[in-house]
């Protein structure tokens, strides 16, 4: 599966995988063979912060 291209569209599918799928963002990338720096540099990029203790960017 591709992940959008665009960061809100991205931001939406990654919270909503994080929340009914996988408990941590490394879980997901591990599982979706996706990489972790490029989401949370895309994230980033749009104002994003990753937090673990609550498992989804804001």
């Amino acid at each position: 599966m591709e992940l959008p291209k665009d960061p809100m569209m991205l931001f939406s599918f990654i919270n909503t995988k994080l929340r009914d799928c996988y408990s941590s963002l490394d879980e997901l990338c591990d599982d979706m063979n996706v990489n972790k720096e490029t989401i949370v540099g895309l994230l980033q990029s749009a104002g994003f912060e990753y937090s673990a203790e609550h498992n989804k960017f804001w």
